[in-house]
């Protein structure tokens, strides 16, 4: 209730009481007058007064109450005519109509959704003390996007009927900027070194997307401590904040920003301690702690290394130990001495692991998946790495783990996974596509990763482009032994016309099977190995190449291969799409053996490394090599397993496959191949985080030789651009606006680059 409200109230029930000043009698009957909408039934529910009953002034003032607190009545007053009681109101007008005008920041619809919850809508009582709180919460939300010159002009109109209508006519008025952020009293390090960590900043090249050039209290309080991080982590460790002033100028449009800080003086570590319970050797523990005597104190360090014992302790089941990093500063030396105090609590112990949200998923095929068992005491590090490994499935868009203590336990708690399962298109496909390397897709498949909810593979597809046309059959068990050993096969059919993806020009028929199996050496290493048969049969046109055609004369243009594949995968990322931290290895050899109608090998490693250097950025390191060459009676490489480079999964800003050797201006391939990229992957501005599209920055480098004695490194390929990728529901949208750095004559660039698909 308003002060504007409890001083009518008050005066209502003062007036009121002197004019109660009337005997105590029996109410006979009541009657109620003056009501227009409100029907008698609804008063007489409020009114805690009945027929027979004994009316004192306490009574009566209490009835007054309960009537005015329904919010109804702008009035309420008792009268006596014999044995009645007669209640008279003043009924408070019904809202007919909100009108607002002038927003364009805040739709109308959530503004009329915001004002419904409140009751300041249609056909509710007017009450003019809510008007004023969404006057005041309009401009609260104002002021939080930047327009402090904002007004809000609001008028009430009698209706007929006891209504009115209420006008809104808001002026949102000029966004205010952040004209300088000024910081006082620094001495060690200047503006900019300090600034630099700051959300907050004067307008820049991306205000736009960030609108980091808007004052927000939120953020400013952010940066502050960011401030202070900056000091302590550089051993200022009485540094401290004296005031912070924030003025806007009269005409509400620019804001300045001043920060009083004094630094203190720089502190060193001068020794550090464990004491407690330490559970585990001391040599252990001291081998987590970063910081060392002489070392400049860093609250960072102090932090981290007291997490890492803590981790290290939560192996052994200690999941709930407490580690207390107690600093003895000594002001005259200027250094602080540490001691790190373990307090390692009860060993825990896990009663039950529980699953939830899998709705099409068996659980054998999350619970094979999970490391930590139960009936065990606690290993964080198991349950996180359970965690990951249900990430990496690619069945879920979200993996969760809580660790309630059970109740009336103080030494068990139960692990409980909640995933949520992506959409799934079923198991028959039908689509098409569009590639800027293949033109124009039509495929059919009956496709599903996680088939019937086994987490088995199965593919049953027809693919065709103007580049390939493919029957291909698949299966694999992820699980074929309960130890985590992976089969699968494959058979497939395929035409090739290799002319029309412009590179040079002749055709292959093929078939071929597969055998595959994945044998895990541990939790990050796997070790893969296949064996295969593939029937090759080559045609060339007038337009082939004369080095193909050479080629083809000297070793047939029909053969039967014989392959063995083996690999190994190292694999740290935390989940298997948009990873923001660990690295993939994977070493492959494929070996045309002996008895095959051609010889030849092909090698390759790739390294990929995702680190999250801030929130929302994460940074990806990318580079691949790939070799091949012929052995025994094979004279040259198979141009027709030749590597390529170029396009948007490559070195972006050129053609795909455009780079490399060429023949009469035919891109060739090679036998040699190098590619490197460096990308820093941020969440769409203005959507947030977002579990299915990102973007990028990226810089490309690379290219394909004949030979490795043809590599030179004056002929590698240069390129920087932006990214997108969608995981949208009709499959993966990839794009890319990249610019060729070093183009030379001949080569074919391309400015905008994409890949997507549609199924229906």
């Amino acid at each position: 209730m308003s002060l504007k409200q409890k001083v009518a109230w008050l005066a209502l029930c003062c007036i009121s009481t002197s004019a109660w000043s009337f005997a105590p009698y029996t109410i006979e009957d009541i009657r109620v007058e003056g009501l227009q909408r409100i029907e008698a039934g609804t008063v007489f529910n409020y009114l805690p007064l009945n027929v027979g009953e004994n009316l004192d002034e306490s009574r009566a003032a209490e009835a007054v109450r309960a009537l005015f607190k329904t919010g109804f009545f702008a009035d309420v007053s008792l009268q006596r005519e014999g044995g009645i009681l007669v209640v008279q109101v003043e009924e408070r007008p019904s809202i007919a109509k909100v009108t607002l005008t002038g927003n364009k920041d805040i739709r109308s619809e959530e503004l009329e959704d915001g004002l419904k919850r409140i009751g300041l809508a249609e056909g509710q009582v007017f009450n003019r003390s809510l008007l004023e709180q969404v006057e005041r919460e309009l401009e609260r939300q104002y002021f939080a996007r930047g327009k402090y010159g904002m007004s809000i002009a609001s008028e009430v109109k009698p209706l007929e009927r006891n209504r009115v209508e209420v006008d809104l006519r808001i002026s949102e008025g000029k966004v205010a900027k952040i004209s300088k952020i000024a910081v006082v009293g620094n001495k060690a390090y200047d503006d900019a070194v300090l600034l630099g960590a700051f959300q907050l900043s004067p307008p820049t090249f991306f205000s736009f997307f960030s609108q980091n050039d808007q004052y927000s209290k939120q953020k400013l309080s952010a940066d502050l401590e960011s401030l202070r991080s900056f000091y302590l982590d550089r051993g200022y460790v009485d540094f401290n904040i004296e005031s912070t002033q924030v003025a806007i100028t009269p005409d509400k449009r620019d804001v300045f920003i001043t920060i009083n800080i004094n630094e203190g003086e720089q502190y060193s570590i001068e020794e550090v301690k464990l004491a407690g319970d330490l559970i585990v050797p001391e040599e252990e523990l001291t081998t987590l702690v970063s910081v060392k005597g002489g070392d400049i104190f860093s609250r960072r360090e102090v932090t981290e290394s007291a997490n890492r014992i803590s981790e290290r302790l939560g192996k052994e089941g200690y999941a709930f130990a407490n580690i207390n990093p107690a600093p003895d500063v000594n002001r005259e030396a200027r250094t602080v001495a540490l001691t790190y105090m373990v307090d390692p609590g009860k060993r825990v112990y896990v009663q039950r692991v529980n699953v939830a949200g899998n709705v099409r998923t068996r659980d054998e095929v999350l619970r094979r998946e999970i490391r930590q068992m139960e009936g065990a005491w606690i290993a964080t590090d198991s349950v996180n790495r359970s965690r990951v490994r249900l990430q990496r499935l690619g069945f879920f868009e979200e993996v969760n783990v809580e660790t309630p203590l059970v109740p009336g336990s103080e030494d068990q708690v139960d692990v409980n996974y909640g995933v949520k399962e992506r959409s799934s298109f079923g198991s028959l496909m039908a689509g098409v596509g569009f590639s800027q390397s293949q033109g124009v897709m039509l495929n059919a498949s009956v496709t599903q990763d996680n088939f019937l909810g086994t987490g088995k593979r199965v593919s049953a597809a027809v693919n065709t482009s103007r580049v390939n046309t493919l029957y291909s059959f698949a299966f694999t068990n992820p699980y074929y032994t309960l130890d985590g050993v992976s089969r699968g096969f494959r058979v497939f059919s395929k035409s090739t016309d290799a002319g029309q993806a412009d590179v040079a020009d002749y055709t292959a028929d093929s078939y071929g099977a597969s055998v595959n199996y994945s044998v895990p050496v541990n939790e990050y290493d796997t070790f893969r190995y296949s064996l295969g048969y593939e029937h090759n049969k080559i045609k060339t046109t007038s337009s082939t190449p004369l080095a193909y055609s050479s080629y083809l004369a000297e070793n047939g243009n029909e053969f039967d291969v014989f392959k063995l594949t083996t690999g190994w995968t190292h694999d740290t990322r935390n989940r298997a799409f948009f990873p923001d931290d660990g690295w993939m290895e994977s070493l492959s050899a494929e070996v045309a053996v002996p008895g095959s109608d051609l010889n030849y090998y092909k090698l390759s490693s790739r390294t990929t490394w995702y680190q999250a250097i801030a929130k929302k950025l994460t940074l990806s390191v990318d580079g691949e090599i790939a070799y091949g060459n012929s052995y025994k009676d094979t004279k040259g490489f198979p141009f027709f397993e030749n590597y390529y480079a170029g396009g948007i999964q490559s070195v972006r800003g050129y053609r795909a496959g455009s780079l490399g050797p060429e023949e009469n201006a035919n891109s060739l391939g090679g036998a040699f191949k190098t590619i490197a990229s460096v990308e820093l992957f941020f969440p769409p501005p203005l959507l947030g985080e977002s579990n299915s599209f990102r973007m990028g920055v990226f810089y490309d480098i690379g290219n394909v030789y004949a030979g490795i004695d043809d590599f030179d490194a004056g002929q590698l390929r240069y390129s920087t651009g932006v990214s997108a990728v969608w995981l949208s529901p009709i499959g993966p949208l990839t794009f890319a606006i990249a610019k060729a750095l070093n183009d030379k004559p001949g080569d074919e660039t391309q400015t905008i680059q994409f890949s997507l698909g549609a199924v229906f």
